[in-house]
Parts: structure tokens; sequence; C-alpha cells
């Protein structure tokens, strides 16, 4: 096999990237204010459009806002909604005024709404309407220092933010105010506080500074060449790193972020705007490619042939270039006539690529969407790494399934020789964690060095992989080290699985939760003539529990004998961001559906 056929001059960065964040906002009515559409969002089922200078005047607007009701350099300003262009406002506007955005996810558990309001202590709250301010009202009222509250929508008893913006005053003044805050800003104050998920305890508040985020946009953007046609559809939360740095991409870049309407318009927003590229977690990567075969399963005769062929075929291309002859690579070509082409079009007809992080990203997925023509680029990043850290490059033609990619250049990335620990030092990487220097000092070692609690290793190639998590690896009883996201990822590559949870801690075996993928499993259930009336009747269906014995057995085969899964038991519900039994980045929290299935996972290990 021919080695290291990637490109390999390294990727420069953006030559004139803006120094802090808010910048971006001016940079873009420059250079590409032309365009009426710099963000976009649904209103009552039709795109309503903001262009760069509507954007940046409405901007201002709330920074001039912030400032006349008592707004001082490096006070809080919280943020809880779900994404839209008022959201990045409030980003931009909080941080020109010397402020520091704390970004809430909408959909966390109220303990830790109370967590973090309290430990922020913003002055300025913006919620996104009626729904999430009754969350958190009774945390605000018990305040001692009770910060403002505004709204995006109408809530009653709560400021909109239009009527906010009616009452400020754009006056001498104030403008002379801003610019001044603006330049006071340096490039290591902290822009924004992003509390982590806690998957293991209670949120930890990292903070990341204008530098941080700019040189991370710098070194991981060239990767991407893209043009400012581009048109991008937006549907993760702005609350997670990773949206919002690629959003400030888009900014830089002079692309168009539409925001969907909701999770379940994605597919509908996507044909109608078309876009060019957009980000994704693998579970969306996922539930697309179940559907897709889904509808292969319901054709028949000579179509469902063609098709079956065509996904076979897909299965055995190389992504990398390799080993595609020729022939195979004309097989391809009528493959794409016959039955991909119709994928592309599901996906707007225009996609170049998808972006894919937050998770492991199952390899043969990698290979089918690259033989499809629409290749899936995956990175690797933590929120204390601003967050990229790795990354599959399409400037350097490296696209590689199993593998995050090469490192950006401003990072220096080594592999601790012991643990096998990712170890990060750089220029995004975090400032610390907010208020509280223990937790900072154990994070960072007295060399400079992130400690991600990652495990991983560089490839032939020089690329980075991900081999599990040093806080998840687990022994058994017989002193065998289990990695169960090794297992996990490669099981849940089954349309038969939704999510699934290793456990076996100390135990003579490996075992497993399982989440089944409900929607498929209940076409299976009709398919093969087993009627039932819910989704507890369902899993509990001998025939039903037999058929993921087989799809067990089948994975099982990828393992050696101690980190094979013995027993396992069928979940009759999706774990929830609610009920706080997975991240809002859809990462399992291992604490607590071990809490909370104590007596399921004591009973799969009973004699």
């Amino acid at each position: 096999m021919e080695k290291n056929v990637f490109i390999p001059t390294p990727v420069q960065p953006y030559p004139d990237i803006p120094s802090r964040v808010f910048e971006l906002v001016p940079h873009f009515v420059e250079k590409y204010g032309y365009k009426d559409d710099m963000v976009a969002c649904k209103d009552n089922g039709e795109w309503v459009k903001y262009s760069g200078q509507k954007f940046a005047e409405l901007t201002d607007a709330i920074s001039f806002g912030l400032i006349q009701i008592g707004v001082r350099k490096g006070d809080r300003v919280a943020v809880i909604s779900n994404n839209s262009p008022q959201w990045n406002m409030v980003d931009f506007a909080a941080q020109q005024a010397g402020a520091i955005l704390v970004p809430i996810y909408p959909t966390v558990r109220h303990s830790d709404y109370e967590y973090i309001i309290n430990h922020a202590a913003p002055k300025v709250i913006f919620v996104e309407g009626k729904l999430i301010y009754g969350k958190v009202r009774d945390i605000i009222e018990t305040m001692e220092d009770r910060p403002k509250v505004f709204s995006f929508k109408e809530v009653d008893g709560v400021k909109s933010l239009d009527s906010f913006l009616k009452e400020v005053k754009a006056d001498e003044a104030t403008k002379k105010e801003l610019k001044a805050r603006e330049d006071a800003v340096d490039t290591d104050d902290v822009a924004t506080i992003i509390y982590t998920s806690g998957t293991l305890g209670m949120p930890k508040g990292v903070m990341l500074t204008h530098r941080n985020l700019m040189q991370d946009v710098a070194y991981y953007g060239p990767h991407f060449p893209v043009p400012p046609s581009h048109k991008i559809v937006s549907f993760l939360p702005l609350s997670h790193i990773l949206e919002r740095s690629v959003f400030y991409t888009h900014v830089f870049l002079g692309n168009s972020t539409y925001y969907v309407e909701n999770f379940g318009t994605i597919m509908r927003d996507i044909a109608d705007v078309k876009p060019n590229h957009f980000l994704t977690v693998p579970r969306v990567i996922e539930k697309a490619y179940n559907s897709i075969m889904r509808k292969g399963d319901k054709l028949t005769g000579l179509k469902k042939k063609v098709f079956n062929w065509a996904f076979e075929l897909a299965d055995r291309y190389d992504e990398t270039g390799r080993n595609n002859g020729w022939f195979y690579l004309l097989k391809l070509r009528l493959a794409n006539c016959l039955v991909f082409k119709d994928v592309r079009k599901a996906f707007g007809g225009n996609l170049e690529f998808i972006i894919s992080g937050g998770a492991a990203l199952h390899p043969r997925l990698v290979k089918l969407f690259a033989a499809m023509g629409i290749p899936i680029i995956e990175g690797y990043g933590l929120t204390e790494t601003s967050p990229v850290i790795s990354v599959n490059s399409i400037t350097r033609r490296i696209v590689k399934a199993g593998t995050v990619g090469v490192t950006c250049r401003n990072l220096d990335v080594q592999i601790a020789p012991e643990t096998g620990e990712i170890l990060v030092k750089g220029s995004s990487v975090m400032k610390g964690y907010y208020k509280d220097e223990e937790q900072t000092r154990e994070a960072i070692d007295e060399n400079g060095y992130f400690h991600t609690g990652d495990i991983g290793e560089f490839d032939e190639d020089g690329l980075l992989k991900i081999t599990g998590r040093m806080k998840e690896v687990f022994k058994d009883s017989m002193g065998k080290y289990i990695s169960p996201g090794l297992i996990e990822n490669r099981f849940v590559e089954s349309p038969f699985f939704s999510n699934m949870m290793v456990v076996g801690e100390n135990q003579k075996f490996a075992a497993a939760l399982i989440v089944p993928n409900f929607e498929y499993l209940k076409n299976w259930c009709d398919e093969n003539n087993i009627i039932v009336a819910s989704n507890e009747e369902m899993v509990r269906h001998n025939l039903v529990v037999a058929r993921y014995r087989q799809e067990v057995d089948t994975y099982n085969k990828f393992f050696g004998d101690f980190e094979k899964i013995k027993r396992f038991e069928l979940m009759d519900h999706e774990w929830t961001i609610e009920d706080g039994e997975v991240t809002p980045s859809l990462k399992i929290r291992r604490k607590i559906i071990a809490e909370h299935y104590k007596d399921l996972i004591d009973g799969m290990f009973a004699e």
C-alpha cells in the first residue's frame, strides 16, 4: 500500500484574522456588505434575513443599552435561548461593551440552571421566551443581586428585547463610551465563560479569551476552502463552543447562516436553503443514514437490488483515495447516477461536505458518505481548547476514517508516554476555570499542557486517533481494562441501537444497557407481524430480545473475550437531557445513568 499520500504542506492560518471577536462584525460589513443574509431565521414559516449592516446596527444598539443599564467591563451577561440572530447579537454586543457572555443551554436540568446562574452571577440575563423564563424565574427571584431579565419573545412581566431597544439612547456620549470600551478590550481578556456539560460532576466554567477564540478560527478554518457564497444551515446549539466557533468562521469568510426552525424541520429546511456545508454530531448522521436505509428496505424488485448493490459498493470505498481502482470508480459513477444522486437531493443538492464533531463517528459511515460524494470531515477538541485540536482537512486532502485528522499548527499536541493521555499546549487553550484555581491547576500542568482526559495515538500518517477516555476505562474482576466508549461506538453502528452504556467494573464480565432505535425497531416488528402496544411491551417481547441477542453476538466478534457483552437490558425509553442522562451535546452521563438504573445493572450481575 502506498503510504502518506496526503499533501504534506502545512496549512497557513488566515493572515488577516481580527484579534478580538467582536471585530468580526465590522469585518463582515466592510468585505461582504452586499449580502442581505449574513444570518437568517424562520418566523411564522418565512425566512427573516439580516444584512451585515442591519446586524451591526442592532448589535451596537444592544451594546448602548447594556452600557446605559450599568453593565461594566468584566460583568457577566447570560443568554438562555435556542439559536437565533438575536443570540448572536447579544454575544457580540456584550463583548464589545467589555462584558463576558455566559451561554446556558436551554435544555439543562434545573439543578444546573441553579448552579450556573448563581456561580456566574450575571448582571443581565436574556431568555428566549416564556418556557425558559419559567424554568429560571424562581432562581432569579431568590438571588441577592437580582439580574435584569430581557426576553427575545413576548413574556408577561419581562421586558422584551424590542422594548428594551426602543428605550436605548444612541447619543454621542454613549457612542463615545462604547468606542472607549472596545479600545479597552485586550486580546487576553475573557470573552466568554462556557459551563461544561458535567458528565462526571458539577459544571465547570471554562474561561476563553478573545485570543483563544480567534486563534482557533485562524488555524482550523483554512482546512476548509470555503468561498463567501456558501450557505450553511445551523441546528446545533450556539451554547456549545463548536457551533459558536464555526459561526465566527462563517462571519469571517462572509458565509450566510440559516437557523432551522426546530429539530423536527431540519431536513425540510436543508432542502429549502440548499446549504453547501453544515456542522452536525454523529447521532444526526446516524439517523439520516438509518432513514436512507429504511427507504431502501421499502423498495422492491430491481430497484431494491440496485439500491443494495450501490451501498455494498460504497461499503468498499477507500476514502483516502489510495485503493480505488479505475474499474471500481467506474462502477461507483454508475451507482451515483442510479442511487446516490437522490440521496444528495435530500440534502438540497449543493452539499459539498459535512463537519462532524462532539463524538466519534463510526468509520463505516465516513466511507459510505464519501462514496456518495458527501465527505464527512471529523475533528476533535474540547471546550477548554476553544475547541479544535485536530481536524481532517479538505485543503490537504486528508479524510481518513477512524482518525480526527491533523493537529492545528498553533498547538503542541503530545501523547503522555505512561498513560497515553492527549496533552495540549498553545494559543487556543483556555485561561482557566472561573473561580476555581484548584481545578485549573489540575487541568493545566506546570509545563503549560492541558490534560484532555482522552487517550489517543498518532497513526502511520501522523493523524490523531482517539482510543478512549481515561475516566471511563474500568477494570473487570480479572484485572482486564475495558474501554466502554470503544465498544459503544462499534455497537451503535447497528440500526437497531440508538444508545448504549457498557458496565462491569470489578465484575466477571461486561454487560450493557441498550436504548433501541425505536423507530427502526417498530418497523422491524411490523415487518415480522409482531403486534405491540407500547415501547415497554416491545422491548419485553421474546422475539425482540432474541433479535437483540443476535445483534449483540454479531458485534461481539470485534472484541476480545473479556470485552464481549455477556448480558444486556433493553430500555423502554430514550435517555434525555431533561432527566440529566445525556448532556446537551448528547454524550451519556455515566454516573447519573448508573444511579437511575442501579437495580437493573445489579440484576445483570446477580448469580
